[in-house]
């Protein structure tokens, strides 16, 4: 019997295809383009998955379910999210325009209904596979109410699986025993550049199947299976699965009488499979030929609901890149768009009339009616918007930790957060730790043994259970929150990325932790950009930093990770000196994490106290130190808790007569008290200021000046008040272990005189005070900037430098 839905679902597919591709032309070729520059779209890529995401979005998902899309079949997306009544013609109108449908699928700048962002190749791929096993933990810790747990489903481009992060996600996931993940790889053999290597089909199947995955060929459409049925047919099926991928691809191109002249040539005279072909037109022949399984709606519906259990299942679908269109098949569709004559053909050839483009229904065989019932009644859209949401976890006013008077940073953060574990209560309810194998070397430790590490199956620690000794105790159960993971950063940040969107995904709120090296943040740097235009909420914690690892060597050594903090958008970085500011940096980060806006803010009201937009929280970045260091003994006053987060405060305020100022972030602490010590031996009322974040100090400064050029002309920030009593003569020198163009910008604020210390160069192995001395941020290369910016008297009692 006839599915019913085949006749809907067909019109669907002609709709969606017709849409994607408009869109497209429109955006290129009949919108106005004021720069001349070349807009672009990927029609051919859009349509080698058209079927199955009409497959998908219509008839197989469920509102639980989340996708990542193919970032090149945008236009599929918001062309389905369109015909849903989520989204809107003139965005689509707008398509990669200024606030239109997004170039790529994203959570924060579209208003569709995206999921998981994509763009960055791969990325959104191994999203999936984090997001199931985000879906576990919070099913583990027995949340998420009575719904049904939903598959994470990738769509992925074939050349995608080139990205090396997917195969350190595969291993991650085997390891964690990864459920309810469906990848299905649009296997149309083409890449931005040529046509992929011949049995990359194979590798894939015996890759996948290797980390546990079960793996669906989908290669022959319903057409050529009942062709395969004929006499003759499995000479046929012999040679379709034979046939090279570039000579498939230029024949789909050349169109039915190609098709016919090669297979008569290498089938010809052998008498059934003749016929079988003589009997077709030109037309139908073709028709037959590009009848893969990726394109048949039949073929994908049995596929996809055959599925019945939770494993991870690889669909490998065979698609023609571009099918449907003038451009099928040619290499160089990939970024090539049909010319207004090819577009005609093709409006013509989908019924559409001109001036009704983006009429929904327009040019189908359904009535519009039965076509809108038969959407409504598709079991994804059933519920319409999924965007979950959940209630904030109350944070305490203060975050304690039993100190010793000398201590690093990294310490005290393993301090804070063991109290948290010890005291229990929501927030330590909802913490979630990861690392990628450096949980103890990051002081993660304290935490893991009062809290446990989470597996969906239980596993004692056998070297407890044989009375060795050991610090650690090494335990995994489901109600473990400590989520450990091999060495790979991508990795780390992908795992981040999927636990802080977990109150959006499923409606239960994690507060995330994450440590790794400062400088291997690098590594993973294209998946924390990732996680930060995703809008996701995390707490990175990057320990230990700089030189001042110096026994460590360069390969440990940080230089450009304040750069990092100052830059990444989505990410609040701070780097303290002294565990109270650490302190107070961990409670308003659990809070900020925790703030919500939607989309895009540039017309909301800036806070007036700092300037900063603080009203819609992010993630927040904490590069911390091994450095043992002494503790000021002083009460935390609401005050200085608000100038730690705004990003500076006085240590040694100025005098009225003031000629220098030392400003340093971070672990060069002593040496910059040591410093300000030696200057004002010979100088009267110099300063010290205390910068704990280089990136809130200049975001207030920078937005503060945005709003003075909108006219709010009392606007000032933060640094301009500290720095606003010093005279214009008064010089300023920056120290930070890090590269020192992190503080440079503060002799702009008002104008003042500035030398920037920091490193600049690979470091190497030796004591503290060697590398200090070498590049020059010691007390003493300090003091003699100060010289250089404040050229009064001469400091006495300063050595040469080297």
């Amino acid at each position: 019997m006839s599915d019913p839905r085949l006749p809907p679902l067909t019109e669907l597919n002609r709709k969606v295809l017709w849409l994607a591709s408009w869109m497209i032309h429109n955006a290129n070729h009949v919108r106005t383009n004021e720069d001349g520059l070349k807009v672009g779209g990927h029609q051919a890529s859009s349509a080698s998955l058209a079927a199955i995401m009409t497959a998908l979005y219509f008839a197989v998902l469920r509102p639980h379910d989340r996708v990542a899309v193919k970032p090149h079949a945008s236009p599929v997306f918001h062309a389905i999210q369109y015909l849903a009544g989520l989204q809107t013609r003139d965005k689509l109108e707008n398509f990669r325009g200024y606030k239109g449908a997004q170039s790529y699928p994203s959570r924060t700048k579209d208003v569709d209904d995206v999921d998981f962002s994509t763009g960055s190749v791969g990325l959104g791929v191994a999203q999936t596979l984090f997001a199931s096993l985000a879906q576990d933990y919070v099913r583990a810790h027995g949340w998420g109410g009575d719904e049904p747990e939903g598959r994470m489903i990738a769509l992925v481009g074939d050349a995608e699986l080139d990205e090396g992060n997917i195969f350190e996600a595969l291993l991650e996931g085997f390891k964690h025993g990864v459920r309810n993940t469906w990848w299905i790889i649009d296997y149309n053999r083409q890449s931005l550049d040529a046509v992929i290597r011949e049995g990359l089909y194979a590798r894939f199947e015996a890759l996948f199947r290797s980390m546990g995955w079960d793996v669906v060929t989908l290669k022959h459409g319903s057409l050529m299976r009942q062709a395969f049925s004929e006499p003759g047919g499995e000479r046929l099926r012999e040679w379709i699965d034979t046939c090279p991928n570039q000579v498939y691809s230029a024949l789909t191109f050349q169109g039915g009488a190609a098709w016919r002249k090669r297979l008569l040539d290498d089938l010809g005279d052998q008498g059934p499979v003749t016929k079988l072909i003589e009997r077709r037109s030109d037309e139908e022949l073709a028709a037959l030929m590009t009848n893969l399984g990726g394109h048949d709606l039949p073929t994908l519906l049995e596929a996809f609901e055959s599925i019945d259990h939770d494993r991870p299942v690889c669909f490998i679908a065979y698609t023609v890149k571009g099918h449907g269109l003038p451009l099928a098949g040619h290499k160089d569709n990939h970024s090539g768009l049909m010319t207004p004559a090819q577009m005609d053909q093709f409006r013509a050839g989908m019924n559409v009339r001109p001036g009704h483009e983006w009429d929904k229904f327009e040019g189908l065989a359904l009535p519009r009616r039965e076509l809108e019932a038969f959407i409504a009644r598709s079991p994804f859209h059933a519920r319409g918007r999924r965007r979950l949401d959940a209630p904030a976890i109350p944070v305490p006013a203060t975050l304690e930790a039993a100190t010793q008077p000398v201590v690093s940073t990294q310490m005290g953060f393993g301090r804070i957060l063991d109290e948290i574990a010890r005291a229990g209560g929501p927030l330590a309810e909802r913490i979630v730790t990861t690392s990628p194998d450096v949980t103890v070397s990051t002081n993660l430790g304290p935490w893991v043994n009062r809290r446990g590490l989470y597996a969906r199956a239980s596993m004692a620690d056998t070297f407890r259970e044989e009375r060795i000794a050991s610090a650690q105790k090494w335990e995994f159960s489901p109600t473990g929150q400590h989520l450990e993971l091999g060495i790979a950063e991508m990795n780390l940040f992908l795992a981040l990325s999927a636990l802080g969107l977990s109150y959006s995904l499923f409606g239960e709120r994690l507060l995330p932790i994450g440590t790794l090296y400062d400088p291997f943040i690098a590594r993973g740097l294209d998946a924390l950009n990732y996680a930060c235009y995703q809008d996701a909420r995390f707490l990175l914690v990057a320990t230990p930093s700089g030189v001042t690892l110096a026994p460590e060597g360069g390969a440990h050594q940080s230089i450009s990770s304040p750069l990092i903090g100052l830059a990444q958008d989505g990410l609040c970085a701070f780097e303290p000196a002294f565990v109270d500011e650490l302190a107070v940096m961990m409670r308003f980060a659990f809070d900020y994490m925790q703030r919500h806006g939607e989309g895009e803010h540039d017309d909301r009201p800036i806070e007036e106290k700092s300037w900063l937009r603080d009203e819609t929280g992010g993630s927040v970045y904490l590069r911390l130190s091994t450095r043992p260091v002494e503790q000021p003994g002083r009460a935390m006053t609401p005050e200085l808790a608000a100038a730690i987060i705004d990003g500076a405060y006085w240590l040694r305020p100025p005098g009225p007569n003031c000629e220098v100022v030392i400003a340093y972030q971070g672990a060069i602490a002593p040496e910059a008290i040591a410093a300000t010590g030696l200057i004002g031996e010979d100088r009267r009322d110099v300063g010290l200021l205390a910068i704990t974040s280089a990136d809130r100090l200049n975001a207030g400064w920078t937005a503060a000046e945005r709003a003075r050029q909108r006219g709010q002309t009392g606007a000032m920030s933060h640094v301009e008040r500290l720095l606003a009593p010093l005279s214009r003569d008064c010089g300023l020198v920056t120290v930070i272990d890090g590269h020192p163009a992190t503080l440079a910008w503060l002799g702009s604020v008002h104008g003042h005189r500035l030398r920037a210390l920091g490193v600049e160069h690979f470091g190497q192995t030796g004591s503290l005070a060697d590398l200090y001395r070498h590049f020059g941020i010691d007390a003493n290369a300090i003091a003699a900037a100060a010289q250089s910016v404040a050229p009064g008297r001469p400091v006495r009692h300063l050595r040469a430098l080297p």
